[in-house]
Parts: structure tokens; sequence; C-alpha cells
């Protein structure tokens, strides 16, 4: 298996890890506020993830390559959305910014785990 799918395999896995993770503990020690953020912040984020590699992989997997303006236009309208999503958790206090922002950074998070277990992977490597 070739670095790009492993680290894809790894990051989209480690998302619905890092979700649940994080949920059960907002659940569990935060208020119900802060868990929702959370939970609607991971799932926003988690799901935008695998749309976008939806739409990547179609828009690049030979016969039916897509346009840049298809890829940036369905970009746009995911973006949008979830923009209008947050505005209304945010407005109609549904869930605390705070746990909305820890819960929108469960795909950064993974991204960084693989890319460290990756470079752990090469220093070592190297130093064998």
């Amino acid at each position: 298996m070739d670095i790009q799918q492993r680290l894809l395999k790894f990051v989209t896995r480690t998302n619905w890890i890092l979700f649940i993770f994080a949920s059960i503990i907002g659940l569990a020690v935060a208020t119900p506020g802060f868990a929702r953020g959370i939970i609607f912040g991971g799932l926003i984020v988690t799901i935008n993830f695998h749309l976008l590699y939806k739409t990547l992989k179609k828009a690049f997997t030979p016969p039916h390559i897509s346009s840049h303006n298809v890829v940036l236009a369905k970009y746009y309208i995911r973006f949008i959305i979830s923009g209008l999503i947050l505005y209304l958790l945010i407005r109609g206090d549904f869930v605390d910014p705070l746990g909305l922002f820890v819960g929108l950074s469960v795909v950064v998070a993974s991204i960084t785990l693989a890319t460290a277990c990756e470079i752990k992977k090469i220093i070592f490597k190297e130093a064998v």
C-alpha cells in the first residue's frame, strides 16, 4: 500500500475514533452545551472530510475526470452550508462555541497525528 492510501486510511479511521472519544469525554465531564458543541462540530467536519474525499476521488478517477470548476463549486457549496449550520448552532445557543471549536478540530488532530506517525517511521527507519 502506498503512503497516500495508508495516510488516508489512517486519517479517516482516526477521525471517527477521535470524534467518538471526544464525544464520550464531553458527555461525561462537560456541560451539555459544550458536549453538543463537540458532537456537532465533530460531525460537521468529519462528514465534510468524507464528502471532499468522494468529490476528489470522483474528479480524478478516469474516465470521468471533472473540471476544476466542478470541484471548486462543490467545495464552496459545502463551505457555505457548513457555515450556515455553524451560524445557526451558535446563534440559536444550541452549542457552546468552545465545544464547537474542539469538535471542529477533530480532523486537524487526526492529520497532525498521522504526520507525526509518518515522521517517526521515517526517522526510526533511517536510524536502523
